[in-house]
């Protein structure tokens, strides 16, 4: 194996597991269940849901889809297909990516476009908090892995 494509495979591999996690994180907070500071209406709150629905059962099959070319990519490694092989399957994972992100991109665009302009500033201002404790909490997690050692 070349080293370009060895490259460009940790660099996959290192992609593959950052963009899941987030995906999986921002998926995993219904926040417009959880927070009563945004007032969604009842009527807001049914859009949402619906919407979340539709895209969540489309992001499973697309994840899914996903999840069955990366093994495919990964049986070419092993199996030291060649390099014009592996690119065209690396060309399939990364469509495939692409195409998981825009539904979820998407999903998320059609939730906030049901906010009032309110409720979209009230949301931006949760997400920044969130934010910020997470890295105040990861700062803490790494300080107490620094102190054990």
């Amino acid at each position: 194996m070349t080293p370009v494509l060895c490259r460009r495979l940790l660099a996959l591999v290192f992609a593959l597991s950052f963009s899941t996690a987030a995906s999986a994180q921002s998926l995993r907070s219904f926040w417009w269940k959880t927070d009563p500071t945004l007032a969604l209406s009842t009527e807001q709150s049914t859009q949402i849901d619906g919407i979340f629905q539709e895209g969540f059962a489309q992001l499973q099959k697309q994840k899914g889809a996903l999840d069955r070319l990366e093994s495919e990519l990964s049986r070419l490694i092993e199996t030291m297909a060649g390099e014009a092989e592996v690119m065209r399957q690396i060309d399939r994972v990364e469509a495939a990516r692409a195409t998981l992100n825009k539904t979820r991109t998407l999903m998320l665009l059609h939730m906030r476009q049901v906010l009032t302009p309110e409720q979209r500033l009230k949301l931006n201002a949760l997400r920044d908090r969130r934010e910020q404790e997470s890295k105040a909490h990861e700062r803490r997690r790494q300080q107490q892995e620094k102190e054990k050692r």
